[in-house]
């Protein structure tokens, strides 16, 4: 584990079942695909490897099956580094798993089975935040069960411990259920799902996030939006960072990628524009090779990447 801050992922733990097709099949339709892959993934489990990489102590609160996968899942976590003691497998659930279609433009498009991440309950996360372990920051996504996410939330928040949530995938969800979160982050399609805002322009981006601020009472909203950047305030306005020009290969876990740099900077107490700027490299990196953990990048790549482009952290 790296020596940063420490911090919990409470998330999935899934196997990825990747296609590589030049384009998606419309209804009725069959395509060539063109190759296949297992690659470890679930939003959890790639944002505990992020974090890692990105120099945090990351732990993570997750369940696989009692099958093969389960038992390569854990192995490679602990090979990138990140504390399993708070995973467990279930005999009454499969590993959870996606079938993900990757097309020649880099584009995304993805099935979802949760298995044994259905099996996360609250009073794990009950055991978990009772030991001895001083967390800086719990870092949750909505791929577990939603009653479990918001005791997350309200256990963090007691402790006072920050909460940071990506909220995807997208979920229609009373927005006071979100109360006690920090920093929330969803991307585009989840910010939609959650004010019924489209927020295809900077105007439009702008009122769902302050929608989100008010509802939430979160100290600072993340908008995702693509290609286009990310979306925070600064100095009292909204500002859009612009997204970093590289080339795309596959977006599986790019947001992931991006989370995790932002609650990682975050538990460092780095300004939240200069935190974004540091997500927006973390997210562009990924996107440049193929898979969801295997495309996570190092601090290194990230400073890197900033140094190449000109802008300063």
């Amino acid at each position: 584990m790296g020596e940063g801050p420490r911090i919990l992922v409470i998330g999935s733990i899934n196997m990825d079942v990747v296609l590589r097709a030049e384009k998606f099949p419309a209804p009725g339709e069959t395509v060539l695909g063109t190759d296949l892959s297992l690659i470890p993934g679930g939003k959890g489990a790639n944002q505990a490897v992020a974090l890692s990489r990105l120099g945090a102590n990351a732990s993570l609160l997750g369940r696989v099956g009692a099958d093969p996968w389960g038992e390569e899942l854990v192995g490679k976590l602990r090979k990138n580094g990140v504390d399993t003691e708070n995973v467990a497998a279930v005999d009454s659930l499969p590993t959870g798993n996606a079938t993900i279609i990757v097309d020649q433009e880099g584009e995304n498009r993805i099935v979802l089975i949760a298995g044994a991440n259905d099996a996360l309950l609250p009073e794990d996360v009950d055991r978990a935040l009772a030991g001895e372990a001083a967390w800086d920051a719990i870092l949750l996504q909505l791929e577990i069960p939603l009653e479990t996410v918001c005791h997350a939330i309200s256990a963090g928040a007691a402790r006072e411990i920050p909460v940071i949530l990506d909220a995807g995938p997208p979920a229609k969800l009373p927005l006071e259920k979100l109360r006690g979160v920090t920093v929330l982050s969803p991307n585009e399609s989840e910010t939609e799902a959650l004010t019924g805002i489209r927020p295809d322009e900077l105007d439009s981006a702008s009122r769902a996030a302050a929608l989100l601020e008010e509802s939430t009472g979160a100290r600072e909203i993340v908008l995702k939006l693509g290609e286009r950047g990310a979306l925070c305030k600064s100095e009292g306005r909204w500002e859009l960072i612009a997204a970093l020009d590289v080339d795309v290969v596959d977006t599986t876990a790019a947001g992931d990628s991006f989370t995790a740099a932002l609650a990682l900077e975050y538990s460092r107490n780095t300004g939240i524009r200069e935190a974004t700027r540091r997500a927006m490299a973390a997210g562009a990196l990924a996107v440049t090779r193929l898979g969801a953990q295997p495309s996570l990048p190092t601090a290194e790549e990230v400073d890197r990447l900033l140094g190449k482009d000109g802008r300063s952290l």
